[in-house]
């Protein structure tokens, strides 16, 4: 009995190395080449005009949740400031000055190590799950670069390179936008992801309560992001 448990977990782990070798091979795609900047730049205003960006620029508060709820986010875009919680933890983070930050903790002391470690792992959070809410409005951020990348029918794909700035400069994401210009998927080369042109969807888009869009899930092959209840006033 005990030999055929080990054949069958034995079979079970080869078909999973197997399935990820074919996803390795399929997503090893390198980053594309882009070109003609100026009008790439043309297309990044259209795919912020479709999602209102001023309307964005003008929002304050945002909120959502990330992981099924197991992140949740208040975002004070004005000030620039987040609560930030997960678990027992919560954080008030200062984005400008994140040693500013405050660990909200009054059943337990923290040493100063331990403060810290929160505070980078809070920042750490915002970083990766405020971008899969307003990755599209921050196409123009400081250290960008924009190009565009012909499509077999015709079409062209825009693709954002993040020279500097948040946890992991050098990424790359090539959209693809419908004909209004409204984000309908990325391909990713991000360092913390093994699969290169890995594609996650841009799915729910709503028009929220301070007129932006934003979305509302993602599908990154079988599975769903959900974004819990999006807000944004």
């Amino acid at each position: 009995m005990q030999g055929w448990l080990n054949r069958i977990i034995g079979v079970f782990i080869l078909l999973i190395l197997i399935i990820l070798g074919l996803k390795l091979l399929y997503y090893n795609d390198p980053v594309p080449t882009g070109e003609h900047p100026e009008k790439a730049d043309i297309l990044a205003h259209k795919m912020l005009d479709a999602i209102n960006h001023e309307a964005y620029k003008n929002t304050r508060y945002l909120s959502w949740s990330y992981r099924r709820g197991k992140h949740q986010y208040r975002w004070d875009k004005a000030m620039g400031k987040a609560r930030v919680e997960w678990g027992e933890n919560i954080v008030l983070v200062n984005l400008n000055d994140p040693d500013k930050s405050i660990i909200k903790a009054p059943d337990k002391s923290i040493t100063e190590p331990e403060r810290r470690e929160l505070i980078k792992q809070a920042v750490s959070y915002f970083n990766n799950d405020s971008f899969w809410l307003v990755a599209p409005f921050k196409v123009f951020d400081k250290g960008t670069k924009r190009s565009l990348v012909p499509q077999e029918d015709g079409s062209n794909r825009l693709l954002v390179t993040y020279t500097s700035g948040g946890d992991t400069p050098g990424d790359s994401y090539l959209w693809e936008l419908n004909e209004t210009g409204l984000p309908v998927s990325f391909r990713m080369w991000v360092q913390i992801v093994p699969l290169n042109g890995f594609e996650a969807s841009w799915e729910g888009w709503h028009k929220t309560e301070s007129g932006a869009l934003l979305p509302q899930s993602h599908k990154v092959g079988p599975f769903t992001l959900d974004l819990g209840t999006v807000r944004a006033w």
